[in-house]
């Protein structure tokens, strides 16, 4: 029998590293292992790491305008869009505020030292600043902005294009299946790319593990075992605590209605592929009006990533560490406000998040080998930050389905 897409890549993963110790340690002496066999597994590694990102551009622009097509009515922006909004926002700055703290408490990458890699070749470049960035969103160049890869003018423009084909209503019915079936083509295309994982995956284990010495992959292991620590204390503490506080429901039973929907997004590594089992979660499991639920679910599947912030945040302040370029206090602010606006913009993608701190280590300068230790682990990370994405959704409609509940009282009494 097949084995699963994820146990494969575990295969992969574990594979790859036994092996590349084993090359590392008692083959060392042979040029063919050292040499020729480690530099075809870091090229393999590194096609499969530019299959995924020739992908990710169409792909972010494509879901998030079919978002915004599904979006019920555009003046439905009103109080419960601005609700809906405002809470997603505050749910991503606060998983980045309390990642930041955790990074700058423990210094994640500190003392590691990968910048004598063979091949590295560090070219520091200072992040843009803040009004910069701001500036910066808006392309002169709609093409250039694809062939770049600017995420934050992909984004833009996914967003304006979605709120002017979603004004002009049933006159262009055409355009919005035309998204979706995009849509759809853009998901196969990424799914078609993850079956390769396992060998990407191995390839880059394998390098890692012929070239890394052990203290060195034991921090790497430290990076991960931080990040997935905070995303599950978010996904069984954070949020059930959170829906105890604001509605009627407890954090126990909000964990049992969830279960579902976590195990779903872990095997799917995807917001939007977890989009039905979300809907379900809300309004057949915890009583959520489907009017808030239609609304909120599409948009939080595109800007509700409080587990890719979390991810970002970690993994750069580890990269930047460990290749001996740790973040400084003038760094902070244009670096946060990157980290926020990249988060919205790994919305529903398998992997994005990886392809986002890709963004963040091309700005900084840092070298390749820096994207294939966070892209090597990242599938089992992926795993549980879409998990912790997906129960954030649900935590955020779930409290907010309450307070239009208590306005409608409100509104009743007078």
């Amino acid at each position: 029998m097949m084995k699963s897409l994820s146990t494969r890549i575990f295969i992969g993963l574990f594979a790859g590293l036994i092996f590349g110790t084993i090359v590392q340690y008692f083959l060392n002496d042979i040029g063919f292992f050292s040499g020729s066999l480690v530099e075809l597994a870091g090229g393999a590694g590194t096609m499969f790491v530019n299959m995924i990102m020739m992908l990710v551009v169409p792909l972010v622009f494509v879901s998030i305008v079919c978002g915004v097509c599904e979006l019920q009515d555009l003046k439905s922006f009103g109080r419960l869009g601005g609700k809906t909004f405002g809470f997603y926002i505050i749910n991503t700055l606060v998983a980045i505020a309390t990642a930041l703290l955790v990074a700058l408490l423990l210094n994640p990458g500190k003392g590691v030292d990968m910048s004598s890699t063979d091949g590295v070749v560090i070219t520091a470049t200072e992040l843009p600043s803040l009004m910069a960035l701001v500036i910066d969103i808006i392309p002169r160049n709609p093409v250039a902005a694809f062939m770049s890869g600017n995420m934050l003018q992909v984004i833009f423009m996914a967003l304006m294009l979605g709120g002017v084909i979603k004004s002009l209503g049933e006159h262009v019915a055409g355009a919005v299946q035309g998204f979706q079936t995009a849509n759809k083509i853009m998901m196969k295309l990424i799914s078609v790319v993850m079956n390769l994982a396992p060998y990407g995956v191995f390839a880059l284990m394998f390098k890692l593990g012929a070239t890394l010495e052990a203290a060195v992959f034991m921090s790497v292991v430290e990076y991960m075992v931080l990040i997935l620590a905070l995303l599950l204390l978010w996904i069984f503490v954070v949020y059930p605590m959170a829906v105890g506080f604001f509605t009627p429901i407890s954090a126990k039973t909000f964990r049992e209605k969830t279960q579902e929907q976590v195990l779903f997004s872990l095997s799917t590594a995807s917001s939007n592929a977890t989009i039905p089992v979300t809907m379900r979660t809300l309004t057949d499991k915890l009583g959520v009006n489907r009017a808030v639920a239609g609304f909120g679910v599409p948009l939080g599947a595109t800007m509700n990533m409080g587990g890719v912030a979390i991810y970002i945040t970690i993994a750069i302040f580890f990269v930047a560490n460990a290749f001996g370029m740790p973040i400084t206090n003038e760094q902070l602010p244009s670096l946060l406000f990157s980290i926020f606006l990249l988060s919205v913009g790994a919305g529903g993608v398998p992997g994005g998040g990886m392809v986002m701190i890709g963004v963040l280590i091309h700005q900084m300068g840092l070298p390749i080998e820096a994207f294939a230790i966070v892209a090597a682990l990242d599938r089992i990370i992926d795993m549980v930050l879409t998990s912790c994405n997906v129960v954030g959704d649900t935590a955020v409609l779930t409290i907010v389905d309450q307070t239009e509940k208590a306005h409608q009282v409100e509104f009743a009494k007078r």
